[in-house]
């Protein structure tokens, strides 16, 4: 394998700067490394840093095995387990983690505590979730819809619920493959504008366009794929939790919901899932979901793009 130029030594803060065809060249490698057993060592005498300040599952075990699976050595830390959690600046954890590691792997609320470790840093640093972006669950969304459809490009796949980070990622993602992605999210709760604005202009140059509306049966008017994710997350309190429930009630994927879509429509979800909340028993367990296919696609997608960012 050769690592794409626009990738290689590069961080991946959200993906929506980095080229198409580099994108399709990860999605092209994860669907190599799903079908061969036996990986090889692309990174053996490498470390990488992965850094969860959150709470995880899907995202630790994956980047840990697909670390470990090409021969590198997974360097894990929670918060607490770090300097940074007691004051350090970080710049100065930026500087201090490039003379040990060849990359970093961070999941954070903050943003911009995530660019701000990029900038300072001397290896590739990896956005494994923040609030605005998760641009490893977006790849691993579009690999979903790629596996059950073929060529992604005039797909539609409908996102429903909060206009959140996976939200983002799926349009980013979605963009710079020619699908046509449409939200649809209730108002105070939409995608940041400015994100919309991007990647309609990016998905447009490939045969698509991204677009939100408030109506969940308009957004999933003949889409093949119909994506949510939670309406309460960690750190709302009750009242907050109660508010979000009432507003996204109109927005739960159900069975409804799926036959108003496209024959054939599958589900998605970034899981955890609230059962009965934003998404029901009956359709993330049932025949039209590809929730645990996503879910298992975290593994090859990351490593793929560590592949390339690594050589």
């Amino acid at each position: 394998m050769t690592p794409h130029p626009a990738l290689q030594g590069r961080s991946v803060l959200s993906l929506m700067h980095h080229p198409a065809d580099a994108i399709g060249d990860v999605l092209n490698l994860a669907d190599q490394l799903k079908a061969t057993p036996q990986w090889p060592a692309a990174l053996a005498g490498k470390s990488i840093a992965v850094i969860f300040e959150q709470p995880s599952t899907r995202t630790r075990v994956s980047f840990e095995v697909g670390i470990a699976r090409l021969g590198a050595h997974p360097v894990v830390l929670a918060g607490r387990d770090m300097q940074l959690g007691r004051g350090e600046t970080i710049e100065d954890t930026a500087k201090v983690l490039s003379r040990f590691v060849d990359a970093i792997v961070i999941r954070t609320v903050d943003h911009g505590k995530v660019m701000e470790l990029a900038e300072h840093a001397d290896v590739p640093v990896i956005n494994a979730l923040t609030h605005a972006h998760h641009p490893c669950q977006g790849l691993a969304d579009v690999m979903t819809i790629r596996e059950r459809f073929g060529d992604p490009r005039g797909i539609r796949a409908a996102y429903v619920g909060d206009g959140n980070n996976c939200c983002h990622s799926l349009m980013v993602v979605g963009a710079q493959m020619g699908m046509e992605i449409v939200a649809g999210c209730p108002a105070g709760y939409m995608p940041d504008p400015e994100v919309v604005a991007i990647c309609d202009a990016i998905a447009r140059d490939h045969g698509g366009f991204v677009r939100v509306v408030e109506d969940p049966r308009e957004a999933v008017a003949d889409a093949r794929a119909i994506y949510t994710d939670v309406w309460v997350s960690m750190g709302d309190d009750v009242a907050e939790e109660a508010q979000r429930i009432a507003v996204f009630t109109p927005y739960q994927v159900n069975d409804a919901l799926m036959d108003a879509a496209a024959p054939g429509c599958i589900a998605l979800h970034p899981l955890p899932a609230h059962d009965g909340l934003e998404i029901t028993r009956s359709v993330y367990h049932g025949p039209q979901s590809a929730i645990w296919d996503e879910a298992e696609n975290r593994l090859y997608v990351q490593a793929a793009l560590l592949m390339h960012l690594l050589g």
